[in-house]
């Protein structure tokens, strides 16, 4: 044991002639796969070691004091995207097949719902096939370009989501509050924000592509995202507004005598709240690793890296089983079209009509008023 462990320490000290670390595995004694030759410049053991060279420059130092991951980390991440990815894209999928390929369901306010599934749709779509690589390799293996692209993608998609779900809850509050003095949501104005969502997202995560932040690999090397570890002040103030921006998109209250008088749009606002409920639980965890990042750095690790990933992409999971349940319409149309997904309801039949009052009979009722 003593010889292994000279052996070790002199051939750290060679420095570039100790990369292999199939080698240094052999020389502990095990027959794991090791995975790409080693690339640290530093000559130790590390997470690092089998990041792609084109990829150095985008790894913090911070990340050279970890030693390599235990390869079951990687196993656990791999099957959990693997599950989480399929039951979403499979889930938003059917959430946008039914809505717009059901009339009743194609209302204005439900154009916000096909947004919110189609970005998650499409978030899963282009993050869990890298990440799931990335977990097989134990690295990223794809590019610096793709990582860029990765975090790129999985920020916009997270972006679109939340205003989407803002929208939704405030035309729920419209509804709800205001009853038939509401103006109700037309088909232009649900296209008018749709547009903005996707218009604004874009113009907010384009910057760190122009040298505002920028995008990195996590410490778990397996996943992209923003730059929480440089300690320039401009590279920090893009995580500032981020984080302040996102966390302020809160609703208000929907308590009040004519929402106990509206319970089938009490239903609705509820999913809405719900999602929005969802989507902070899921993306705090990326809040915490990023201001982690700033103020504390010996607080991030890369394990604790992964718990940003693995919650924030569930997100897109949650919202396809929130309407199925919450959502009177949609689970009618459900129960019509895909039986063997739909739960029945108690007094569903003769009585879904009357239990799933949307936008566009509020509307009808305003003008009638």
């Amino acid at each position: 044991m003593e010889n292994i462990t000279s052996d070790l320490k002199e051939k750290n000290l060679q420095g570039n002639e100790w990369r292999d670390q199939a080698e240094w595995r052999r020389c502990r004694g095990t027959t794991q796969w090791a995975g790409p030759p080693s690339t640290n410049p530093y000559g130790n053991y590390t997470v690092v070691d089998t990041v792609p060279k084109e990829l150095l420059h985008m790894v913090d130092s911070h990340w050279y004091q970890f030693p390599p991951m235990n390869p079951l980390w990687y196993s656990l991440v791999g099957f959990w995207m693997v599950v989480m990815g399929c039951l979403s894209v499979a889930g938003n999928f059917v959430v946008i097949w039914v809505f717009m390929n059901t009339k009743s369901l194609r209302t204005p306010a439900n154009l916000l719902v096909v947004n919110l599934a189609m970005s998650d749709f499409l978030m899963m779509f282009t993050m869990f096939p890298p990440m799931v690589i990335s977990c097989y390799w134990q690295t990223w293996t794809l590019g610096a370009f793709f990582c860029e692209i990765y975090a790129f993608l999985g920020s916009l998609f997270g972006c679109v989501s939340i205003w989407t779900m803002v929208f939704i809850t405030a035309d729920r509050y419209n509804v709800i509050v205001k009853g038939v003095s509401a103006e109700p949501l037309t088909s232009g104005g649900a296209m008018t924000r749709i547009a903005g969502t996707w218009a604004a997202s874009l113009a907010w995560c384009l910057p760190p592509f122009f040298g505002w932040n920028r995008y990195v690999p996590e410490g778990n090397m397996t996943a992209c995202g923003t730059d929480y570890l440089t300690e320039t002040t401009l590279s920090k103030s893009y995580l500032w507004v981020y984080s302040v921006w996102a966390k302020k998109m809160g609703v208000k209250s929907l308590r009040s005598e004519e929402a106990q008088k509206t319970s089938a749009e009490c239903r609705l606002a509820k999913v809405a709240l719900m999602t929005v409920t969802l989507w902070f639980m899921a993306w705090t965890p990326y809040f915490i690793i990023n201001w982690g990042g700033m103020f504390n750095k010996p607080m991030v690790t890369p394990i604790f890296s992964i718990w940003g990933s693995v919650f924030a992409k569930a997100n897109a999971v949650y919202n396809p089983i929130v309407y199925a349940i919450s959502h009177p319409k949609y689970r009618a149309a459900l129960e019509k079209k895909l039986p063997c997904l739909a739960c029945a309801t108690e007094g569903q039949t003769g009585g879904s009509d009357a239990s799933s009052t949307n936008t566009a009979q509020v509307s009808e009722k305003t003008e009638s008023a």
